[in-house]
């Protein structure tokens, strides 16, 4: 996909002639129509800049494994540039609509991540338009390296990603996968663990790996190999659902872009809760409209409106509250964490993948692991049932609490409900504010506890 107009230096500078032309000490944001945060965003009459033109895949190096990408790029055209090369991202995000650098400021995960961390881990340099209207190139070594170091999990409040490159990993065809079934979640996280620490299950290379807890008694590791070679492949872009294939399925075979976007299709699971599901209603559907950007439209109408809260109220049922969350806690304390889930949330099934840092030296101030230790990354996307009781948020600030002290982390792309003290110990405030004059020193981008936990 070819850059828009003159070249990345006019985009560039028409880019810079539209900050300029916003009012100086004004807020400035981006004019983007979608977005896959799961949180509303504010109503605004702030201007935003056009960014349309920072979409694409400028080219790709097969033989030093590197792409130039523009930052509103999304993974979707990504992975379409890269695998005509035989090469993919080292991680990429589940959902077709990422983009690369809503990913590196906003953090991603995948089963690949117990091996390659984050997107932000394989980025070499990345241009940023900043606060102060400067765009800068950030790398590892170069002048601006704090802004590299302390960019991901930023949010868009200290600059935009214009252009990023970054590493390649080469792939083959197809992928195996196997999916194991465990009873109990001890022998479900035992078996993770050694997966990830061997990089291989039953002598052969474990390439990816992730997992799908349907109850307390119902845990599947699903383990992915890449091959040559595959004497069927499966289809869950139409009829077929691919996370109902993996209680059915000891072995399947996707080819590689299959397996990369088989969450995309159900959104997960979440199309269930849509009706998009049943087999008579999925077969009217055109294919084109069964991906997570079209159901994330109508969430987010409902968002707006409130449409079902206002028929359950007319049922006579009780309020919902949406639990709507990704979060990592060290390997040590998921059984516990699962159990305390199952005992207190009861969302199912919810989504496991383990993830450790890819650079063990490297600290990245705004969202900081031990580089030592393996994560679990446990995702549950849905809503409950108020308790006698309870109020709106009171389960997501339980498990905002239960993370907290297994000495984990919470990603914000949805709700968050903590106190601005509890958010700046949790994701430090005093680097953030360092960052913050020098980068953004008008407070011309939006706070990041204002983003993601007052704007809501």
């Amino acid at each position: 996909m070819a850059l828009r107009g003159d070249g990345y230096a006019d985009a560039v500078a028409r880019l810079r002639a539209q900050f300029d032309a916003i009012a100086p000490g004004s807020p400035v944001r981006l004019a983007k129509r979608t977005s896959n945060l799961f949180r509303a965003r504010a109503a605004t009459t702030v201007p935003g800049l056009d960014v349309s033109a920072f979409d694409g895949v400028l080219s790709v190096d097969p033989v030093a494994r590197t792409a130039d990408v523009l930052g509103m790029t999304t993974y979707e055209h990504l992975v379409d540039a890269t695998l005509a090369h035989g090469l993919m991202p080292l991680v990429v995000p589940q959902l077709k609509t990422i983009t690369l650098g809503g990913a590196v400021t906003g953090l991603g995960i995948e089963s690949s991540s117990f091996r390659n961390g984050f997107p932000h881990e394989s980025v070499l340099q990345m241009d940023v338009l900043v606060g102060d209207g400067r765009i800068v190139t950030a790398t590892p070594d170069g002048d601006d390296r704090a802004l590299y170091y302390g960019f991901p999990n930023s949010y868009g409040t200290l600059g935009y990603c214009l252009r990023l490159t970054i590493e390649l990993a080469p792939v083959q065809p197809y992928v195996r996968l196997n999916h194991l079934r465990f009873d109990t979640a001890t022998e479900f996280v035992a078996a993770l663990e050694a997966v990830t620490s061997s990089g291989e299950l039953d002598g052969e290379a474990a390439d990816f790996v992730d997992g799908t807890v349907f109850s307390d008694h119902e845990h599947y590791l699903t383990v992915g190999t890449f091959v040559d070679q595959a004497p069927y492949t499966s289809d869950y872009t139409r009829t077929g659902i691919y996370y109902r294939s993996i209680q059915a399925r000891r072995r399947d075979y996707l080819t590689v872009r299959d397996y990369l976007w088989r969450w995309d299709t159900d959104w997960f699971w979440c199309s269930r809760a849509l009706g998009v599901q049943q087999p008579t209603v999925r077969r009217l559907i055109p294919a084109r409209y069964l991906r997570s950007e079209v159901y994330a439209k109508i969430i987010g109408f409902e968002r707006r409106h409130h449409i079902a809260a206002r028929v359950d109220r007319w049922r006579g049922k009780a309020p919902r509250e949406v639990v709507v969350q990704d979060i990592e806690v060290p390997v040590s304390r998921t059984v516990e964490f699962l159990e305390f889930f199952h005992r207190q949330v009861g969302i199912e099934p919810i989504w496991v993948c383990p993830v450790r840092q890819r650079q063990r030296d490297v600290v990245w101030d705004l969202y900081t692991f031990d580089p030592s230790t393996l994560y679990v990354n446990v995702g549950f996307w849905s809503s409950v049932e108020l308790r006698p009781g309870e109020s709106d948020g009171d389960r997501n600030r339980l498990i905002e609490r239960v993370v907290a002290d297994m000495d984990g982390r919470k990603s914000l792309y949805s709700t968050a409900f903590y106190d601005r003290e509890t958010f700046w110990a949790t994701y430090n405030g005093p680097a953030y504010e360092v960052l913050k004059k020098a980068y953004d020193p008008g407070g011309r981008l939006a706070d990041l506890y204002d983003k993601v936990v007052r704007q809501n």
